[in-house]
């Protein structure tokens, strides 16, 4: 999975949590950490976001994963380190896959 195309994903989908709650969207850059930068983007709203980007990517996201934060943690991480974690789920996945799974 290409970091561009996750990266794009996840701008999109935080972009349209921000407008669907109303409030106002930051630039998003690389650099940008969601959960302290966007109003409102807690506990509550991190599912959904997690959920809309699985979709989105067609990839499954595990609900006890927050791809927002460093595990076992508080650290807020930047969208660059998110796009990280979430390819890194992607291609575990991947690998994970039975193998009539990958020849279709």
């Amino acid at each position: 999975m290409k970091a561009a195309l996750v990266h794009s994903a996840l701008v999109d989908v935080l972009t349209t949590i921000q407008a669907t709650s109303e409030l106002e969207c930051p630039p998003l850059g690389g650099a940008t950490k969601p959960i302290e930068e966007l109003q409102k983007f807690d506990s509550k709203i991190w599912p959904v976001a997690i959920g809309m980007l699985g979709a989105k990517l067609g990839i499954s996201i595990a609900n006890d994963v927050n791809i927002f934060r460093q595990d076992d943690s508080c650290v807020a991480l930047t969208i660059d380190e998110i796009v990280a974690k979430v390819i890194a789920l992607a291609e575990a996945q991947v690998l994970v896959a039975p193998p009539q799974a990958i020849a279709q």
